[in-house]
C-alpha cells in the first residue's frame, strides 16, 4: 500500500500502474461514437429538441457530445483542452430545457443507450449518470 493507504495496481512487479476506466471497459472511442451517433439520430427529427441545436447540421454537436462524455468516463482531455471547462449548467441556459425536454432528450438517450449492449453494471452505471445530468439540465418548469 502506499503513504495514502490506497493500493494501486501494477503491470509486473515493478511496471507502470493499471487504471482500467470506464471509458475503457465499455469499448473507448467507438462506443461513445455509437451512443452519440444514435442520440442524435433520435434528435434529429424530434420537434421541440432540434429547434435547441442551432448548427444547420448536427455534426459539431454530436463531436462536442463526445468528447465530453470521453472525458468525463476517463478517456482523453480533448473536451477540456479544446473548450475549457465543461460548465453544463451555463451551456444550457440560453436554452429552454423543461421536463418535456428533458424527457425527449432521455428518450432518445435511452434507445441509443440501450443499442449499445452493454453489460447489466456498465449499462446502469451509465444510465445513472445521464438521468441525473438531465435531471440537473432543467432549468424552467413552464411549457
Amino acid at each position: 500500500m502506499s503513504e495514502s493507504g490506497s493500493v494501486h495496481l501494477r503491470a509486473g512487479e515493478n511496471g507502470q500502474p493499471v487504471l482500467r476506466t470506464f471509458y475503457d471497459e465499455i469499448g473507448g472511442h467507438d462506443t461513445f461514437v455509437r451512443l452519440v451517433d444514435g442520440f442524435y439520430r433520435g434528435v434529429a427529427d424530434d420537434p421541440v429538441l432540434r429547434p435547441m441545436y442551432p448548427e444547420e447540421d448536427l455534426g459539431p454537436a454530436s463531436e462536442r457530445l463526445t468528447l465530453f462524455l470521453e472525458q468525463y468516463w476517463g478517456g482523453p482531455g480533448t473536451y477540456s483542452e479544446q473548450r475549457g471547462h465543461p460548465r453544463l449548467r451555463m451551456r444550457h441556459n440560453p436554452f429552454r430545457v423543461n421536463p418535456d425536454a428533458r424527457d425527449r432528450w432521455l428518450a432518445h438517450m435511452r434507445a441509443a443507450v440501450d443499442g449499445l449492449g452493454l453489460s447489466p453494471i456498465h449499462e446502469a452505471t451509465l444510465w445513472d449518470y445521464l438521468e441525473r445530468a438531465a435531471f440537473a439540465m432543467v432549468n424552467t418548469f413552464d411549457e
